[in-house]
C-alpha cells in the first residue's frame, strides 16, 4: 500500500485480503482449537491454536502496516508487558522504569522482577538517563498514564543505545496514528488495544511492534508457551473497529484540547496537564514527537469531595476507569491508590460526543461542583 495515503484510508484496507468472488471484506472469526493437517507441523500454515490463529494473523498484519513493523498480539495489554519484561532480561540484569508509567506495570515489574534478581530503578523523567546506566531496559510511557508527562524518545533512547540498554515505549496513551515511537529510536512499542484501537469498552487486547525479527520471535514464542492468547472473536471486532479509528481519535482529540482549555481558564481547577496546551511542560517534545496530542486530560479540582460531585453532576460522563472509546469516561485516579496524584485528580478520556454538549456539560457539572 502506497506510504504516501493519508491515516484514514490506510486503517480502512490494513490487513484486509485481496478482493474475491463472492467473499467478505474482512473474513470472519476463525474458531478452532486443532486444525486439519498431516504430516510435519512446519509444513502447515495452522495447526493448534495456541500456535497461531489466521484471525490473529490478519489483525497482526493491519497493525504491521500501520506501524511498519512486525506485531504480536496478545490476550490483554499486561500479557504483553509481562512478556516483555520476562523474556528481554535476565537474573542480574537492571530495568530502569519511569516511575509514572501504568501502576499495573509498575506492580507487575516490582512483584516479578526483584524476587528473580533483576534490579528495577523507578526513576523521574530528569532521573532516567542516569539510571539507564548498566541497565538492559528502558521502559517508557509518553505520553504517561495518568499524569500525562512526556518523555523526549528520541533522546532517551539514544542514551539507552550508548549504555548498551533496549527501548521499550508504551505508545497505549498516543496510539500508532498519533506517535510512532520505532521511528524514533525505541526498539519495541506496547500498546494496549482495549482503548483507542479497538475503541468501544468491550474487549481486552494488547500488543507489542518491533523491527527486531528475533525479538518479535521471541514474543511469539512466548505467547505460545505461556498461553497468553487473544480470542479469535475479540481480535474480529478490534480489526473491524480499526476501520474507524482515524475518524474517532479525530472527534475525541478536538474534543480532549476543548476541555483542556475550558478546565484551564477555570480559577477554581487546581492544575491542568494536556500537551496540546501550550502552556504544558510536556508541549515543546510532544508538538516535536507526536501527530497529535490524544484523548486524554488531567486535571485537579483540589479534593476528593469536590472531584466526587463533579464525576455525580456530569451527565455525558461515564465515571469509569481505562480510556480511548467512544465515550467519555472520568475517573478519581486516587481511589485505587499506588499513584503519586491528589485525592482531587481526575483522568478523563474525551468520547466523540458533539463538542459543543461536551462543553457545556463539563461546564455545568464544574459549576454544581
Amino acid at each position: 500500500m502506497s506510504g504516501s495515503r493519508g491515516d484514514g484510508t490506510r486503517v480502512l484496507k490494513a490487513g484486509l485480503p485481496e478482493p474475491g468472488q463472492g467473499e467478505p471484506f474482512l473474513p470472519g472469526p476463525v474458531f478452532a482449537g486443532p486444525f486439519h493437517f498431516t504430516g510435519d507441523p512446519h509444513d502447515a500454515p495452522y495447526t493448534y491454536t495456541r500456535y497461531g490463529n489466521p484471525t490473529w494473523a490478519r489483525f497482526e498484519a493491519a497493525l504491521g502496516e500501520l506501524e511498519e513493523a512486525r506485531a504480536v498480539l496478545f490476550a490483554s495489554g499486561m500479557a504483553a508487558a509481562a512478556a516483555i519484561l520476562l523474556t528481554v532480561t535476565k537474573p542480574g540484569d537492571a530495568v530502569a522504569m519511569d516511575d509514572s508509567c501504568y501502576l499495573g506495570v509498575r506492580r507487575l515489574a516490582q512483584t516479578h522482577l526483584e524476587p528473580r534478581g533483576i534490579e528495577l530503578r523507578l526513576a523521574p523523567p530528569a532521573e532516567l538517563t542516569a539510571a539507564v546506566e548498566g541497565a538492559a531496559l528502558l521502559w517508557l510511557e509518553t505520553p504517561s498514564n495518568p499524569k500525562l508527562e512526556v518523555y523526549d524518545i528520541a533522546e532517551l533512547s539514544g542514551a539507552a543505545r550508548a549504555a548498551g540498554a533496549r527501548t521499550l515505549v508504551d505508545n497505549t496513551t498516543a496510539g500508532p496514528l498519533l506517535q510512532r515511537p520505532l521511528d524514533l529510536g525505541a526498539d519495541v512499542t506496547l500498546t494496549s488495544a482495549t482503548k483507542q484501537i479497538s475503541g468501544h469498552g468491550d474487549l481486552m487486547l494488547g500488543y507489542v511492534t518491533t523491527r527486531d525479527a528475533e525479538l518479535a520471535g521471541r514474543m511469539s514464542d512466548w505467547r505460545r508457551d505461556a498461553g497468553a492468547l487473544p480470542g479469535p472473536f475479540e481480535t474480529w471486532l478490534a480489526h473491524r473497529s480499526l476501520a474507524t479509528l482515524a475518524l474517532r481519535l479525530e472527534r475525541s482529540c478536538d474534543n480532549a484540547l476543548a476541555l483542556a482549555r475550558l478546565l484551564a481558564a477555570h480559577d477554581d481547577v487546581v492544575s491542568v496537564r494536556y500537551p496540546g496546551l501550550s502552556s504544558d511542560p510536556g508541549h515543546e517534545v510532544a508538538r516535536r514527537q507526536m501527530r497529535g496530542y490524544g484523548m486524554v486530560v488531567s486535571f485537579d479540582l483540589g479534593s476528593e469531595e469536590r472531584a466526587e460531585r463533579f464525576l455525580a453532576a456530569a451527565e455525558l460522563v461515564f465515571d469509569a476507569t481505562s480510556f480511548g472509546v467512544v465515550h467519555t469516561t472520568a475517573e478519581r485516579r486516587a481511589r485505587w491508590g499506588g499513584d503519586n496524584v491528589p485525592p482531587g485528580f481526575i483522568r478523563l478520556s474525551a468520547g466523540c460526543e458533539d463538542t459543543a454538549d461536551l462543553l457545556a456539560d463539563v461546564e455545568r457539572a464544574l459549576n454544581e461542583a
